[in-house]
């Protein structure tokens, strides 16, 4: 198994702790999006079409997006389940799941600050203001869903679930944005929690080969 990865992109983290968590080894292929080698041609048709990372390769099976490689990890390698089975807890995971994935990451990826900064020609205490915002925004919803959900160690219940996956990564970038989050304690908690965990740890950004300080 193989995966075109960028240590620093949220979405790859989210599948490097998939993977951890699952116990699958695999080969880390760095993809270095910060000087666009995720819009190389060959990348592009041979690899993932969306010219972006991550991209899973298991055999002849190649996969691009996060979320649809780790619903295939769940289905394939179903130990542990990161989506839960039964219908209602299924629900919860993937609404606060994608809260994170579809609400805050996109509008915060590198190329829309990077299209903010060359073609709309924002100034950096802008830019800064714009991700804080939507920080903001996103993390307030999934602190309210946290408080709903009585969660226990981790974002819905005992164990590590596609929520965790996908908040973890979130908090992190955020932190390194410095974005203040003490609004968000029960975020917080699952984040300290999680980065205890082995699986966690090492798909942490700065264990990563590519990883530049």
């Amino acid at each position: 198994m193989q995966l075109h990865s960028f240590f620093n992109s949220s979405t790859s983290y989210r599948v490097r702790i998939a993977l951890a968590l699952k116990g699958l080894a695999y080969d880390t292929l760095p993809v270095n999006i910060r000087v666009g080698e995720h819009r190389a041609a060959d990348y592009v048709a041979n690899v993932n079409p969306s010219a972006t990372v991550p991209a899973l390769i298991d055999g002849d099976f190649r996969l691009g997006q996060s979320l649809a490689i780790i619903d295939y990890l769940d289905q394939t390698y179903p130990e542990p389940r990161l989506i839960p089975l039964e219908p209602a807890v299924r629900a919860r995971v993937l609404e606060l799941s994608t809260l994170i994935a579809c609400d805050i990451h996109p509008v915060n990826n590198l190329r829309v600050l990077r299209y903010l900064e060359t073609e709309l020609q924002v100034t950096p205490q802008q830019k800064t203001a714009w991700y804080r915002h939507w920080v903001a925004q996103g993390m307030a919803g999934v602190e309210r869903l946290l408080e709903r959900s009585n969660h226990g160690p981790w974002c819905l219940g005992a164990q590590p679930t596609l929520a965790d996956v996908s908040l973890v990564p979130q908090i992190a970038n955020a932190l390194r944005m410095d974005c203040d989050l003490s609004a968000y304690p029960r975020s917080l908690a699952v984040y300290e929690h999680a980065s205890a965990h082995p699986a966690f740890a090492a798909a942490e950004p700065q264990r990563q080969p590519d990883y530049v300080a």
